[in-house]
């Protein structure tokens, strides 16, 4: 998923989109509003693109947590942040098996779900291109213009 710009900001319940850059502040807008407003330096902002799960293995990022869930329920909404904490501890396993039990809380569980269900609804949720693609199209072509090295020849001889 796309989380570019999406932020969540520490006692606010929704999520943000960052719009500009000021000199002690950033400009966000609250995505469920829409209303504008200034976030002061001192106050605690995540941007969603920056978080990762802890797992047994390496971190994974949030956007390939959301990508698994909106896999796993095609598109559509998942199990509630406010289920029972058995069921959001039992779908959050069967999302990500190998998450480090100890270092993932249920709070953790519970923002994720919200965050996930929040942008489905709001049609936020965008898949993005596979990288791997981009990679191929980069390396088939030629890392350096045959007239430089041309020209680096004839200075040589």
């Amino acid at each position: 998923m796309n989380l570019k710009d999406i932020l969540s900001i520490s006692g606010e319940g929704s999520l943000f989109k960052f719009i500009a850059q000021g000199k002690n502040a950033i400009i966000v807008e609250n995505i469920e509003t829409g209303k504008r407003v200034s976030v002061s330096g001192s106050t605690k902002v995540s941007a969603l693109e920056e978080i990762a799960i802890f797992t047994t293995g390496e971190e994974i990022q949030l956007s390939k947590v959301m990508d698994i869930i909106w896999e796993k329920e095609n598109g559509g909404e998942t199990i509630s942040h406010k289920a029972a904490d058995a069921d959001l501890k039992k779908k959050f396993g069967e999302i990500l098996p190998d998450y480090d039990k100890e270092r993932v809380y249920l709070s953790d569980m519970k923002k994720l779900f919200q965050w996930y269900n929040f942008l489905q609804k709001r049609n936020m949720l965008i898949k993005e291109e596979p990288v791997e693609a981009e990679k191929e199209t980069e390396s088939a072509e030629p890392s350096e213009n045959p007239k430089k090295t041309s020209k680096a020849k004839a200075k040589e001889e």
